[in-house]
C-alpha cells in the first residue's frame, strides 16, 4: 500500500511539473516555484483586471514594500506587465508577446488618464454601430496631454482632451473588477460629428450615423438634448447635411438642424479643403464629394 501511494506521488508530482513546463513554453515567461505559482493564482482569483500593489499587499497580507518586490519579479519572469508604477496587467498564458490583451486596454486608459473616457470609433464598435475592428484606442480626457499618441505595451492610445462639462452621456462597464466609462451610442455620435478628423473621418462617421439610425440604440430626443449641450453649430451642420444627403426619414432631428444654423460655414471635414459650399447647410465639402449634393 505504501509503494501505491508513493507511484500516486511520483505522478502528481511529474504531472505538475510538466504543467508548469506547459506554461513557460513561450520565451517571455520564466518558471515560477511552488510558492510563487500559489501567490499568482491567489491573485489573480481575486484581482481582476488591472493589478496594484495595494491589493497584491491586500490579497497576500503583506506589506506593500514586500507585495512590490514580488509584483517586479513576476513582471521581470514574463508573468505580468508594468503599465506604470505600482500597476500590473496579467500577461495570458496564451499570449506570443508580453503585450496586453484588447480587452484589457480600456482598463489601462482608465488607470493612466481620469478622468476620461472610452468614445469615438472604439465605442462605436463596442455599441455594435459598426462592425470595423480599431487596434488604437481612443480616450477622451479632461487632462491636459502633450504626447496625444501614446504607445503603451503593444497598444497605441489616441488622446483628446476636453473640458469636464462634455463628460455627459457616459456608461459604466465593468471587465473584472474594473469600472470604464465609455460614451453611449447617442454621445458617441455627437463627438464624431463635432471631431470628424479624430474620429474616423467622415465617410465612416457618415456609416456609424446610419447604423445609428437603423438600431435600438436610436433615441432621437436624446441625440437632440446632447446636441444641445454640446453647443456646436458644425455639428448641426454636418448632422443636417448627412441626414439630407442620406434621405433619412428623421423629420424633427433635421428641423432642429436647421432652426439652429449659426453663421459662417464649417468644413465637413476639417482635414480636408473645402471648397464646394452647400448654402442651405451652410457647410464646404471636399472636392470629392461634390457629386453628391446639389449646391443649393
Amino acid at each position: 500500500m505504501l509503494t501505491l501511494w508513493y507511484i500516486l506521488y511520483i505522478v502528481i508530482h511529474l504531472l505538475d511539473e510538466l504543467l508548469n513546463m506547459n506554461y513557460t513554453k513561450n520565451a517571455h515567461f520564466s518558471g515560477l516555484g511552488q510558492q510563487e505559482r500559489q501567490r499568482l493564482a491567489q491573485l489573480l482569483r481575486n484581482a481582476k483586471g488591472l493589478i496594484t500593489v495595494s491589493q497584491a499587499a491586500e490579497v497576500w497580507a503583506l506589506s506593500s514594500p514586500q507585495a512590490a518586490k514580488i509584483l517586479a519579479l513576476y513582471n521581470e519572469k514574463g508573468w505580468f506587465k508594468r503599465i506604470k508604477r505600482g500597476a500590473y496587467i496579467a500577461v495570458p498564458l496564451s499570449s506570443q508577446t508580453s503585450d496586453i490583451v484588447p480587452e484589457e486596454s480600456f482598463v489601462v486608459a482608465t488607470e493612466l488618464f481620469s478622468p476620461c473616457y472610452i468614445g469615438g470609433v472604439n465605442a462605436a464598435n463596442y455599441w455594435g454601430l459598426t462592425e470595423q475592428i480599431f487596434i488604437d484606442i481612443t480616450v477622451i480626457t479632461s487632462k491636459l496631454v502633450i504626447d496625444r499618441m501614446q504607445h503603451i505595451a503593444g497598444t497605441q492610445y489616441r488622446l483628446h482632451t476636453l473640458k469636464p462639462a462634455a463628460f455627459y452621456g457616459l456608461k459604466t462597464v465593468w471587465f473584472g473588477n474594473n469600472q470604464v466609462k465609455i460614451s453611449d451610442p447617442s454621445k458617441t455620435i455627437v463627438d464624431m460629428l463635432m471631431f470628424p478628423q479624430f474620429f474616423g473621418g467622415i465617410r465612416f462617421i457618415n456609416d456609424v450615423l446610419i447604423q445609428y439610425l437603423q438600431s435600438e440604440h436610436k433615441a432621437i430626443e436624446l441625440l437632440i438634448d446632447y446636441l444641445r449641450k454640446a453647443n456646436s453649430g458644425a455639428a448641426l451642420k454636418r448632422l443636417g447635411f448627412l441626414l439630407e444627403m442620406n434621405a433619412c426619414k428623421e423629420p424633427e432631428l433635421i428641423a432642429y438642424c436647421q432652426m439652429n444654423l449659426t453663421q459662417g460655414y464649417a468644413k465637413l471635414n476639417p482635414s480636408q479643403k473645402c471648397q464646394r459650399l452647400i448654402r442651405k447647410w451652410r457647410i464646404g465639402l471636399p472636392e470629392s464629394w461634390k457629386e453628391k449634393f446639389d449646391d443649393r
